[in-house]
Formats: structure tokens, sequence, C-alpha cells
């Protein structure tokens, strides 16, 4: 025996019931150990009065809520109360009102109890999942109501005394870490006598669905969308059933993995649920929601669909839904339809557009495409397409689709036929799809009044606008076209398609409506179906005409600054370059025509100031295009506005090619190894790999030729030759040496592959195979030096070149320095005649004294020309005193000069010492044939002798420059 202490009391304020509900009871008051051991112990285990007594005790204290650090304490006694239930059905009363307490927070004594205890509140909250065992219903609503009290319960009040309550999220956390949504699940399989407790446990899986990412794979994870689909079909006095596991199942799709809950239904059992299910909506359901459910369970059909392993054929649920689809466009005697009829409501409007894009979907099996040829989809989608005016006879009195819904549906089938047309072409030939495909089109392009809403998802083009539709019926043709059958493209033709697409482009360009998305677009579909039709027959390329290349002419002439507007003009482009390479390359009279347009210079222009990704499809239809003589001589006379030529801009481009090819080169463009001339570096990186690459597999030489605009450039060139190319620099003659030897680098490439595959598969050519490789090896390695010694040869000559421009402009600048000195001491010198009598006197008497030594002179020589004072003018007249005996000079020339007197130094004079005599004092003489210069009389200005000669014709000056240029431009060449 032990002497236990007394307890003692503590004294503490009260609070009354006005302030707080109830007064908090101190736990040492109930200490939940004894009470697990009241319910172990065996010698208390059967007291069933004393437990009750106890369990109710203790729920009185708790009822504002569990603390944290007991939960685990209440977990066991829970349990223990769950197991005594089986055999005591009064323990099930103090169980629920145990599990109504967890609807309330759970209350912490200090801040840190939330993260010190959450394991503990964890495993609390799966034990109370796991209570779902019990069979008694009232628990199992009891732990539902508790479950879905977490997200409908707002945010707890503070109390004034003793715990706090948690935070609001603090449950939710753990919640979903307990795996409480994944044990709901579970506990669907026990609940098939007990309908009303699986509505509510569907209830709790719908809110935990829509809540958390976390609870939908939760409930994945224990196949919940298998077992919810499984059992939606079961008898339901609420009606609910189906609702609630079809919102599971949407939420699921929407929160969860998608592809995991397509997997879990795609199997027959839940097909076949499903296909019950909505049989049973659409035949007997009539209200709203019904209606609303029933295209629900036609999108979940179509999103499991996509599902290739879907056993939609297998289960005749797809042959069902073709019926449907076809109605009630096309009459049937099925009796699944004989007695259905449509409201053509929202909803109906609604089924119909989900089951033309659930079509879309089974026409990715090919076993489909049999059911659509035995449910006649072809004829039921071109009777949606054609125009309400011609659809809606003999409708008079009859409900039908209204304008919007017709609008909508008719560009639903048209999206629909672009992917089942091409599967169905025998059906689409009988069904005269291309009659009613261009009979919609002549409607889109007349000008009467429509009133489309322009609200779906297909049309975008806005309200009161046929734009849409032409879209739609162009894409479809397209598709059509580019399939290559002969049969539709004839059949096209002969309806005139080809006039007929023109007209509408053209008829487009000059509408007044600002330019959009949408318009392009058609453009840009129509070109291509023009493309796809002329590619390979000469007499549509004749058809293509004149009229066809004023489009495509129109349309090069575009800006180039709209390439980057965003709305699809770079599309329109390169449509434009295709439609000129398949519809007028190949027939000479549209070629001619196209010539004359100047289509030549506009794709030149393109070229020259498109992007990149353009330029590939530019050179081919350039080089196809030069096959006609015409336009060689085009391609030589183009000029951009920079006046660079074509040849250039064809080796700017090489060299940007090799640029982004990152070939070796200087800095110059010269080849720098000549064992790889025109090797880039991704061939660089495939031989560097050591594989060997399979048979069927191009080398990379060979792509290389394929893939970049090297091949094409070299193949202009050819046609254009290499000789005589206006507007070449040194630099384009070094790359146009490359461009020249490009055929003979390339062959040496694929050889050198050709030897390395051979080595990589350990084989051994024989010995003149080897002899034979070597000496092909040694010659391209001789091709490329060769090339590089005559690139050495252009720049050197460049060099020499530039330095004789470099003298001369040395020479020029020498000269002017040279005419500037002159001038100035001429100045200063006529400054000192004016300033100084004394000079000025002198200066007198030595003209004078010249003067008559030079007339002695001039009658001793016997000269033709008598100045008889010293005045230079302009020429006036020239006579020749010439006879037959000494020929014609210009010794025997009289010249008559305008007496115009000099002003300032022109009639001064310098002194001998400061005379240049190659520059000044000079006149002209023959002698021997040649003119030479010889120094005059010293007192004739230079200034006044420059003008003199000038005025005579000739101008030392001007002629001595002129020699050495051309003495320069001989050495250069």
């Amino acid at each position: 025996m032990h002497r236990r202490k007394p307890e003692l009391r503590l004294s503490r304020p009260t609070v009354s019931t006005k302030d707080q509900h109830h007064n908090w009871v101190p736990a040492k008051c109930l200490d939940l150990s004894k009470v697990i051991s009241l319910f172990e112990d065996p010698l208390t285990a059967s007291l069933k009065e004393r437990h009750l007594f106890v369990l109710k005790k203790l729920l009185r204290r708790c009822q504002n809520g569990y603390l944290l650090r007991e939960l685990t304490d209440m977990a066991k006694i829970l349990n223990i109360c769950a197991e005594k239930t089986r055999d005591h059905p009064e323990y099930v009363s103090v169980l629920c009102e145990a599990l109504a307490i967890c609807r309330l927070p759970f209350l912490k004594e200090k801040a840190s109890d939330e993260l010190t205890y959450a394991y503990n509140t964890k495993e609390f909250l799966s034990h109370m999942g796991c209570l779902m065992r019990i069979s008694n219903a009232e628990v199992r609503h009891q732990i539902c109501d508790s479950i879905k009290s977490v997200y409908t319960s707002v945010a707890p009040k503070q109390l004034l005394d003793g715990p706090q309550p948690t935070s609001p999220g603090y449950k939710l956390q753990l919640l979903e870490k307990s795996g409480l949504a994944q044990t709901m699940v579970l506990a669907l399989v026990l609940l098939k006598n007990q309908p009303n407790v699986k509505l509510q446990v569907l209830q709790t899986l719908q809110i935990l669905s829509s809540a958390s990412d976390v609870n939908c794979d939760l409930i994945l994870n224990a196949q919940g969308a298998e077992t919810i689909c499984l059992h939606m079909n079961e008898p339901d006095p609420s009606g609910q059933v189906l609702f609630r596991s079809s919102e599971i199942l949407w939420n699921l799709l929407e929160r969860g993995c998608k592809d995991e809950v397509t997997s879990q239904l795609s199997n027959m059992e839940c097909i076949v649920a499903l296909k019950e299910a909505f049989i049973h909506q659409l035949l007997n359901g009539l209200g709203h929601h019904d209606l609303q459910l029933r295209n629900d369970l036609l999108v979940i059909t179509t999103l499991i669909a996509e599902n290739p392993k879907c056993p939609l054929m297998e289960s005749l649920f797809a042959k069902q839904l073709i019926l449907y689809v076809t109605f009630p466009e096309l009459k049937s005697h099925n009796p699944l339809v004989r007695n259905l009829k449509l409201s053509y409501n929202n909803e109906d409007f609604e089924m119909k557009k989900l089951l033309l894009n659930l079509v879309v979907f089974m026409s990715k099996d090919l076993s489909a495409v049999e059911l659509f040829k035995e449910g006649q989809v072809m004829l039921a989608l071109l009777t949606l397409v054609k125009p309400r005016s011609s659809s809606s006879k003999g409708q008079a009195g009859a409900r039908h689709w209204s304008s919007a819904q017709q609008k909508e549906l008719q560009l639903q089938a048209l999206a629909t036929l672009l992917t089942v047309a091409p599967l169905m072409l025998e059906d689409y030939m009988t069904c005269q799809g291309n009659t009613c495909l261009l009979l919609l089109l002549d409607w889109c392009t007349e000008q009467d009044v429509y009133f489309g809403q322009g609200n779906s998802l297909h049309d975008t083009s806005g309200r009161g606008s046929k734009k849409a539709q032409m879209r739609y019926c162009v894409r479809v043709l397209r598709s059509m076209a580019s399939l290559g059958n002969e049969t539709i493209n004839q059949d096209l033709c002969d309806q005139g398609i080809i006039n007929q697409l023109l007209g509408i482009v053209m008829q487009m360009e000059r509408s007044p409506e600002e330019e959009d998305s949408i318009t392009l677009e058609i453009k840009s579909d129509i070109q291509l179906i023009l493309s796809a039709l002329c590619e390979s027959d000469m007499h549509r390329k004749e058809l293509f005409g004149s009229e066809g290349v004023e489009m495509a002419v129109h349309f090069l002439r575009m800006s180039p600054e709209k390439f980057f507007s965003g709305l699809g003009h770079s599309k329109l482009i390169l449509s434009t370059v295709d439609c000129v390479w398949s519809c007028i390359v190949g027939c000479y009279t549209t070629e001619d025509y196209f010539l004359a347009k100047e289509g030549a210079y506009l794709l030149l222009d393109l070229l020259h100031s498109s992007p990149k990704r353009t330029h590939n499809i530019i050179l081919a239809t350039l080089l196809e295009l030069c096959d006609n003589p015409k336009t060689l001589s085009h391609i030589l006379t183009w000029r951009d506005n920079n006046g660079h030529t074509a040849p250039m801009l064809l080796l700017q481009l090489w060299r940007k090619e090799e640029e982004e090819l990152r070939v070796s080169r200087d800095a110059h463009g010269r080849i720098t190894d000549p064992r790889k001339p025109t090797l880039s570096c991704y061939q660089e990186e495939e031989s560097s790999s050591r594989v060997s690459f399979p048979a069927n597999r191009p080398s990379p030489a060979v792509i290389d030729v394929l893939e970049n605009l090297r091949s094409k450039i070299y193949s202009i060139f050819c046609k254009l030759g290499f000789l005589e190319l206006p507007g070449l620099s040194p630099k384009d003659y070094v790359t146009l040496s490359i461009v020249k030897r490009y055929l003979d680098f390339k062959v040496g490439e694929v050889w050198e592959e050709i030897r390395r595959e051979l080595a990589l598969d350990d084989v051994r050519p024989v010995t003149p195979d080897e002899e034979a490789l070597d000496t092909i090896s040694r010659i391209a390695e001789d091709t490329a030096r060769r090339v590089v010694e005559e690139q050495g040869s252009f720049l050197e000559q460049q060099e020499k070149a530039d330095i004789s421009e470099e003298k001369l402009m040395y020479t020029e600048i020498k000269s002017r320095w040279k005419q500037q000195e002159l001038t100035a001491k001429s100045w200063d010198h006529y400054v000192s005649k004016t300033s100084d009598y004394k000079v000025l006197q002198e200066i007198k008497s030595q003209r004078e004294r010249l003067m008559k030594s030079s007339t002695t002179r001039t009658e001793e020589g016997d000269a033709r020309f008598h100045p008889s004072e010293n005045y230079f003018g302009r020429v006036l007249a020239i006579k020749s005193t010439a006879t037959h005996q000494n020929g014609g000079s210009l010794a025997d020339m009289e010249v008559t000069l305008e007496r115009v007197p000099i002003r300032g130094a022109a009639l001064e004079d310098v002194s001998p010492s400061a005379q240049d005599p190659e520059y000044f004092s000079t006149v002209l003489r023959q002698v021997s044939g040649e003119v030479r210069m010889q120094p005059q009389s010293s007192f004739i200005d230079p200034v006044a002798m420059t003008m003199a000669t000038v005025g005579m014709g000739v101008s030392f000056y001007s002629a001595r420059q002129m020699a050495e240029r051309v003495h320069l431009k001989q050495a250069a060449s």
C-alpha cells in the first residue's frame, strides 16, 4: 500500500458564462492514460457502465475541442470504442458524440504545439478515416460530416481563457497528408447496402477533389476514377449519385493527372458504365440539370477517346455515338433515335457540337473510319456545311437551329471535315464534296447582307461577316489539294477553282477593309492551293496565266517592313514565292510575262531585304527560273539602292552562310586549311564521333549540300558564269574562287567520308582502290592550294592598286600645298612692290630689259606668234600657217587672244631663283612629235601662264594627272 498525497486545489478566477460558454476543466482532473487503462485492464474491461460514465465525463471536458497533446490517446480511445460497438451498441452514441467534437478546431496550449504535435494530428485524422470500417450508418455519417466541416467551417474564435484553437489551415494541411481521401475511396466498396451513406461519401470525395490537387492524386492512387465510374449506375433513390460521380471525375480530370484518369477509365467495364449512363440521360433526361449531366458525360467520353487503348469500338458505344452525330440531319429507323427528339435549346446545341468534336478524336483510330462510312458521317457533315439559305428549305413550320447556332455548327462541321475528309476520299467524292465547298466559297464572296453573331470558338471575324466560313472552307480545300490525289485535283480544276481563287484574292486586295491575321491566312492558303494544283501540270500553269502572274507580282511588291508586323505577312510572302515556283516556273509563256513584269528583279529585291529563313526558297525559285535564257540578263542588270549587283549579293550571302557554318577562313576570306576547304563545324563533329552511319542515312557532306544555301548559290553562278561579272570587289573575287571549285571540294569530302567509313568498319580496300583514293585526296588538296594561290594574287593586286592610289593622293596633296606656297610668295612680292618705291623701280627696269631680250629672240627664231604686250586672255581665233612641206604643228598655229589685263600678282614677276621650271613659266612646243615643257622668259607670271595654257585648251596639271592614272591602271591590269 502506498500513501497518496492529497492534491492541492489551486484557486483561480472564474469566468461568467456570458464571457465564455464553458469553464475550462484542468487536465489533471481526468488523465487519459488512466481512461485507457480502465478499458484495457482485464479487471475493469467489462465494466460497461463505468466506461460510459468516464467517456461522457471526458467528452464534457473536451466539448471545446481536443488538445493537440492528447490526440494520440484520443485515437486509442476511439479505436477501443469502435471495437466495442460490435457487441455493445451503447458505445455508438458515445462514439458519434466524440466524432462530432472532431468538427471543432484542435486546441493548442503553446504556440509551438502545432509544429510539435503535427505528426500526432496527422495520425489521428488517419485513424478517424479508418473508423469507416464500422458498419453503423450513424457513425459513418458523422465521420463524413467531420471531414466536410474542415472545408466548410468558418475561422474559429479565440477563447478568453485556456488553450486556443489552431490556425484555420492547420487541419487542412494535415488532412491532405493523412491519406484520408484514399481511405474514403476504399470505403465505397463497403456501402452497397447503405445508399444514403454512399451519397455522403461521394459528397465528401467531391469536396476533397475540388479543394486540393494532393487529394486528387490520393484518390487516383486508390483507383478512385475507376471505382467511382463502376458504382455510378447503382440504384439511387435520391438521383444524385450519378451527378456526384460525374463531378468527381471532372475534378480528377481538371486537377489530377489527366492521363491517369483516362487510363483508369479505359477498360470495358467503365466504358459500358459510361454508355449506360449517357443513353439513360439522353432518352430520359428532361430537366435542365439532366441535360447538363448528359453533356458532362459526353465530354468525359471524348477525353477517354483520346486514349488509343480505349475499347470504344469494342463496347459498341462508338457506333451508337455516330448514330447521334448524324441526327437530325439524316433520317434513321434505328430504335435508339426513332423516338429521340431535340428541343434545339442550348444544351442540345452543346451536345451536337460535342458529338462533332468527338468524331475528330475518334478518327485517330482507323477502325472508326469504317463506322463513319456506315453511318454516312460525310453526308451529314456536308449537309451542315451548306449555307442556311439552301439547307433550310422545306423546314417551314418545323423547329430548327437558330441563325447563330447554324453558323457555329457550320464552322464546327468544317473543322471536322478538315480532319475526316482526307481519311474518306471515296465518300468525299461520292457526296460531291468539292462542289459543296466551292458553292460555299462562292456564297462567302457574295455581297448580300449576313447577320452572323461571331461568338463561337471558330468564329473570330466578328459579327456580320462570312470571313470565318471562308477561312475554314479554304482550309479544307487546301487539305484536300495537298493530298496529291489526281482525281480530286482534276475535279477541282474542271470546276474552275483556279480562276475562282484568283478572283477571290484580288477581290480581297481591293477591299477597303483593314488587313488582319485571318485575311492574310486566307490569302496564304489560297496560294498554297494553287501551288498544289499547278505544280506538276503544264495545262494548269497556263490556266494560272497572266492573272496569276499579276497576283504574284502584286504580293512580291509588298514592303519588306511588313515582315515583322506579327499579322502573318511573312507567311504570305513565302506562299507567294512558292506560288511562283509551282505555278509560273516551267511554263515559258507565264515565265516571259513574269520577267516582263520585273519578276526577277522583285525576287532579288526580296532576297536582299528578307530575313534569312526565306532565302532558301527564294534562291531555289531563282535557280529554276534561270533555265529561261532571258532570266540571266535580268539578274546581271539588277542593282540595289546602293548600286550592288546580283553576283555581289550572292557572294555576300555565301560569306554569311560560311560564317554561320563556322567554315575555316582567315580575315580576308581565304582558305586556311587546304585539306578541308569547305568543311563546316557540324561535319567535323560528325566525323570526330567515329560512328559508322547506316546505309539508308545520307552522309554529313550530302546533308550539308541539302540544308544550306551554298549549293544553290553555286548552281546560280554556273548559270551566270564565273567571268566578266559586274560590280565585284577583290574580296568578292576571293570568294568567287571558292564558289567556282565548290563541286570539286564536295566530291573530295564525299570520298574522304568513304575512306573514313571503310576504316571504321575495318575494311581495307584493294591496292588499286587505295591508290585511287590517295590520288583523289591529293588532287582535292592540290586544287585547294591552287585556289589559295589565286586568292593571294587577287589580294596582292589589290594591295598594289591601293599603294598606287595612295601615292597619287599624296602627289595631289603635295601639288596643292606647293600651289598655296607659290600663291603666298606671289602675294608677298606684290605687297613689297606696292609698299617700296625702289623695288618697284627695279622691277620696272628689269621688265624693260627682259622685253627687249625676248623681242630680239623672237625675231631671230622667226616665230609666228608675237605678243605685243604682256596680256593673256581667252582665245579669240586660231589660224594655221602650215605648208605641205612641214605638215601641221603647234608652231604653225597663229593664236589671237583677248587683250584682258590680269590683276594683282598675275602681271608681276617672281625672281628667277623662286621659280619652279616643272610647274611654272612654260610654253608648249612641238619638238620631234612630242609635247615637252620648255622654260620661257622669267618675267611671265605663273598664274598668268596657267590661265593662258587653260585658255589655249591645254592644261599641264590635268594632262600630267591623266597620264599618271593611265599608267597606274595599266600596271594594275
